[in-house]
């Protein structure tokens, strides 16, 4: 198995996962594509924290451009070994998994707080803009009779359920192949970056 070949296959997966995570993130900012309830600050605070741009997007990103960039890695080598500077590079590659890691962790647990937290719009109940779900923890999710207590933005509960889910799934998958990175690198560093010598 080449740990090479694999870093860069996992540096594609992140890098396609990361361009949705951004375009997520940001098509919650305009539910049902208006611009005036991001303008008069009515979005859930949770919209705001970036998640998807900053954490599961250009942190993953990081990690993305290093791992499809090692096989331009051709160091020197050390000690007289030619593969030295190649397994280096594997090894520094978990650093920048740790970092994907990271942004991606960070994705995934702003969105389950977004989905627990459930929206901000305006209520007919208070008629005032609120979180009518706070209390449920949640379980507003499965009360689809209860989704119309929010006025408008129109349809926003489905609009944040369904943004929310895709960043969190999306984090999730990045997390997992950062996780694997992990692994790959540890034993592409300690292994030498191929199994086999056509990348020696």
């Amino acid at each position: 198995m080449c740990f090479g070949r694999c870093a860069r296959c996992i540096g594609y997966k992140l890098l396609i996962l990361a361009l949705l995570s951004i375009v997520a993130n940001i098509l919650l900012y305009f539910p049902n594509g208006e611009t005036r309830f991001a303008s008069e600050h009515h979005l859930s605070k949770y919209v705001e924290c970036l998640h998807g741009i900053l954490g599961g997007g250009f942190l993953v990103l990081i990690p993305a451009a290093v791992f499809i960039g090692l096989h331009n890695d051709d160091c020197c080598g050390c000690f007289g070994h030619e593969d030295c500077g190649k397994s280096c590079a594997m090894l520094s590659s978990v650093l920048a998994a740790c970092i994907g890691i990271l942004g991606s962790g960070y994705c995934v647990i702003i969105s389950a707080l977004g989905l627990s937290h459930g929206p901000y719009c305006f209520s007919h109940l208070g008629r005032n803009w609120i979180y009518p779900f706070t209390e449920s923890s949640g379980g507003y999710l499965f009360e689809y009779n209860k989704w119309s207590e929010c006025q408008e933005p129109q349809n926003i509960v489905q609009w944040n359920v369904t943004l929310f889910s895709i960043l969190l799934v999306l984090g999730g998958i990045e997390f997992i192949l950062c996780f694997i990175q992990i692994i790959n690198g540890i034993l592409g560093g300690l292994c030498g970056l191929c199994c086999n010598h056509e990348e020696v």
